[in-house]
């Protein structure tokens, strides 16, 4: 039953932004639209309850707050970031343990970012052909 009340919600956002997006003639989307679509996605990739997310989301915004500072204070040291990225990860993947219980969905957050941007790069690309295309019938 909450679950179906999640997936409303998520369906209706994802919906509004769509309806957004096409009157803005496939404009690529703002930093909002991305996060909203986001957190949608992620919501949905692990399964997370009304109850979960709630205990989620401050979690996972500090985590990747945690890996944008590691990544941006060893700018010149791939190495040093690596390390530092790893600790970040291994830190909050018992935070998230403590959330989510199962390992599994605890392993699906660390690898949903890739999932996401995937499919963000791939979303954009298609947008970016559409529009050079249409530029290129005018």
């Amino acid at each position: 039953m909450i679950m179906k009340k999640v997936y409303s919600l998520i369906l209706l956002f994802l919906s509004l932004t769509s309806m957004g997006m096409a009157q803005q003639n496939d404009s690529l989307p703002n930093a909002a639209t991305i996060q909203g679509l986001k957190m949608a996605f992620i919501t949905k990739q692990i399964g997370l309850t009304t109850d979960e997310s709630q205990k989620f989301w401050p979690v996972y915004f500090n985590y990747m707050g945690d890996l944008r500072k590691a990544r941006q204070d060893n700018k010149n040291d791939i190495l040093g970031m690596e390390e530092d990225v790893l600790t970040v990860r291994k830190k909050y993947k018992t935070e998230f343990k403590k959330v989510l219980v199962a390992d599994d969905r605890v392993n699906k957050v660390l690898t949903v970012d890739r999932d996401f941007n995937e499919v963000l790069r791939k979303e954009l690309k298609q947008r970016i052909e559409k529009h050079k295309k249409r530029k290129f019938e005018k």
